[in-house]
């Protein structure tokens, strides 16, 4: 057996997320306005007397430095980028600003959470005339915040549900229209292995009689797909090997309609998500869901003296901020540990690479940025083919920003 390994030509090793630098200035925007509101609380409290002001102040104070370490990420990052001390550039900074935040909001809920136990113990005395402004000011602060760092970007969720972020769009789907009608061939792969669909309004039983879908691909194999009925629509028998790019030859009523089809690749989302930016909105989402609850606890204990109410707000913005303080560090973890961000994608580059018959014998995919993936690809093949080969067999995968290519001879 010999060997045969290949690396991409020297290249930039920059694999910053799309829009760094204008989340980077919309962060510096937030701290500038969170920085002003605390001057602005603690001089106030200062002057009028008022400690709950004052307080609110050290706690805004509190909200700025967390955005302030997300802020700083951005700049190191960008500025350090083509350091050549960073074997694979500087883009997990943000996952370890992230992972960092997620840990002080984890200290942050428990703190809140021990306070807010320790009053249904021990009340302490609320003066209703300067908490209840005071709550509503910080929500609005928060709102602005949100919005400014928001505007412009991508949705950045605080829940931790496992969507994959594929989207099964116009992309693969084909309308033809036939001589009994439109019909709409589509490839279904929505949590089961791909098959073609064919919808038609000229009813499933009646079209499976004279249906059927042959593929050609560019190297000229074909294969045949015999349908199926599946009561409102028709399904192929068989399942569609990879890579999806060929035409078909669509056969309805002894008519050939062809169309093509390319390939499209579908990214996890956790391969793409901004988690500094990500821990920067969950900082001020959590901030503004205790002062909704604040707001709700005060306004309930005034109206019918339910003090207790207010600790109890207290605990549940403690227990909502401790979920996503979770989530956020399972997540940025995985990628800190080089955990595999997306199990599809390998398994489609494990059938690109085996689709003529060679064999993947070991496969590295990890995280280098957001919208950046790292990928050691080892192939066993008895033909001969260089690394260059399968360089150009993965280029339909864009994500792919660093690919390194070992090509082992089987004779």
């Amino acid at each position: 057996m010999t060997q045969d390994g290949q690396t991409t030509p020297f290249h930039s090793h920059v694999f910053l997320g799309e829009g760094h630098e204008k989340s980077e200035r919309k962060t510096w925007a937030v701290i500038w306005l969170c920085g002003a509101m605390m001057v602005a609380e603690i001089v106030g409290g200062l002057l009028f007397g008022s400690i709950a002001l004052v307080a609110d102040g050290m706690h805004m104070s509190t909200h700025a430095g967390a955005l302030l370490l997300a802020a700083l990420a951005y700049t190191y990052a960008r500025n350090h980028a083509d350091d050549p001390n960073f074997s694979f550039g500087t883009g997990k900074l943000g996952d370890l600003a992230g992972f960092t935040s997620a840990i002080i909001l984890a200290m942050i809920s428990i703190l809140i959470g021990y306070e807010a136990f320790s009053r249904f113990f021990d009340p302490v005395p609320i003066r209703f005339s300067e908490a209840i402004p005071i709550a509503c000011l910080g929500l609005a602060v928060n709102v602005v915040s949100a919005w400014l760092l928001s505007a412009g970007g991508h949705h950045h969720e605080h829940g931790h549900g496992h969507s994959h972020g594929h989207t099964h769009d116009h992309d693969e789907r084909r309308e033809i229209a036939t001589q009994t009608g439109v019909v709409v061939l589509e490839i279904f792969e929505d949590g089961v292995p791909p098959r073609f669909r064919l919808n038609a309004k000229a009813g499933p039983a009646l079209m499976a009689r004279f249906a059927s879908v042959e593929t050609v691909r560019p190297d000229g194999k074909r294969q045949l797909f015999a349908m199926e009925d599946k009561d409102s629509y028709l399904e192929s028998v068989d399942e569609i090997p990879e890579p999806h790019a060929f035409s078909a030859i669509v056969r309805v009523g002894g008519r050939d309609y062809p169309v093509t089809f390319e390939e499209h690749e579908h990214v996890h989302r956790s391969a793409t998500r901004d988690n500094n930016m990500r821990a920067a909105v969950i900082h001020v989402a959590a901030d503004a869901a205790v002062s909704v609850l604040v707001i709700i606890g005060l306004l309930l204990a005034r109206t019918f003296g339910w003090l207790w109410m207010d600790p109890l707000a207290g605990i549940v913005g403690a227990c909502v901020i401790a979920s996503w303080s979770y989530g956020l560090v399972r997540d940025t973890a995985a990628i800190l540990l080089d955990m595999n961000p997306d199990r599809s994608m390998a398994n489609k580059l494990r059938q690109t690479v085996e689709v003529d018959g060679d064999q993947l014998a070991d496969l590295h995919l990890w995280r280098l940025g957001p919208g950046h993936l790292g990928a050691i690809v080892s192939v066993v093949t008895t033909k001969e083919r260089a690394a260059e080969y399968y360089r150009n067999l993965l280029s339909r995968f864009p994500s792919l920003s660093h690919l390194t290519v070992e090509v082992l001879h089987k004779t």
